[in-house]
């Protein structure tokens, strides 16, 4: 559910281009002029407005916003680097962050690496075919070649994330939940979750979570509580130690209640001395046009807080104005 407030009317794309072009001029630019404008645009009209401003002034728009990145102070950094995000073409955008994610060392490995499990998992099935062709033509080769050579990842999760990321899960009108597979299923997932020794990635576990579809999924693992008395994330906390068993509950969640994940990832980038403003930017950016009212709504009863009010605490300046222009308001 998009929170974008779009204005009525409309500007043209070539009067945003215009006023986009003012206020880049000078060596401070007008970041509260550039957020007005592209924080109150869709995805399609971020677009046009990129093609007008090529055709106007002959040069690409996130060239600008690179140039202005590598001018100036730490203070606008991150401003620099949200503002080129939320710029981007959605998929072109995720195809880069899955291949920073895969060839950069990052502070928190896990919530790094949750990256993949995002767009495999929390997007569209067509989200995820856009991403995959985007990140071929950008980077020579497959999302699958670059997870299956990464070194980082091991063995039975880097078959998971393989599975996940080539994944193309039907999820249309005619797409029928099987209670005999319902059944069954939520019997295999807790008799591999709950053994001593953690699943292996040929189990039934990994075929379940990576073929199937979502609606079938959500009633599985709603009979999966019926039938055990607890929650499959809850098991798998328990049960299922190391990577692996924290990227299986990570797609569990971006599976079926991906504001659960994206919840606990704003937290987590808050937390602490000092914030994971890549991590916060990522989720922020990529979810304002998906869910972020159901992200802000979740947040609320888990922490006793706003996200509007943490982002707050622990942002400043322009950058601070941009997250919060993508949150969106809340009472």
């Amino acid at each position: 559910m998009s929170i974008i407030a779009v204005p009525s009317p409309v500007p043209s794309a070539s009067d945003d281009a215009e006023s986009l072009r003012k206020a880049l001029q000078g060596w401070r630019a007008d970041k509260g002029a550039l957020t007005r404008i592209l924080c109150r645009r869709t995805a399609a009209q971020r677009a046009a407005i990129r093609r007008a401003y090529a055709f106007l002034y002959r040069e690409p728009l996130l060239n600008c916003f690179r140039y202005k990145l590598s001018r100036h102070c730490l203070l606008s950094l991150d401003f620099w680097k949200a503002m080129i995000l939320w710029t981007m073409d959605p998929a072109e955008r995720d195809a880069n962050l899955v291949h920073e994610a895969l060839k950069k060392k990052q502070r928190d490995e896990t919530y790094y690496m949750s990256v993949l499990i995002e767009v495999s998992c929390a997007c569209t099935p067509d989200h995820l075919v856009a991403v995959r062709r985007a990140y071929l033509a950008l980077f020579g080769c497959s999302v699958e070649e670059d997870v299956a050579a990464s070194p980082a990842i091991q063995e039975p999760l880097k078959k998971m994330l393989v599975r996940l990321v080539s994944s193309y899960r039907y999820e249309g009108d005619e797409c029928v939940v099987d209670m005999d597979v319902v059944r069954m299923e939520a019997s295999q997932l807790a008799e591999a979750i709950k053994k001593k020794k953690q699943p292996r990635g040929e189990d039934e576990v990994v075929r379940i979570v990576t073929t199937r579809s979502k609606s079938q999924l959500r009633a599985t693992f709603q009979r999966y509580r019926e039938d055990h008395g607890s929650d499959i994330a809850e098991d798998i906390d328990s049960h299922c130690i190391g990577q692996f068993g924290r990227m299986l509950k990570t797609a569990v969640w971006c599976l079926t209640s991906p504001e659960k994940h994206f919840a606990e990832v704003i937290r987590h980038s808050i937390l602490g001395l000092g914030t994971y403003e890549d991590m916060l930017t990522r989720v922020i950016v990529s979810r304002a046009e998906i869910d972020m009212r159901h992200i802000r709504e979740e947040y609320k009863v888990r922490y006793k807080t706003t996200v509007t009010r943490d982002v707050v605490g622990d942002t400043s300046f322009g950058y601070k104005g941009f997250l919060l222009a993508l949150v969106g308001r809340e009472d």
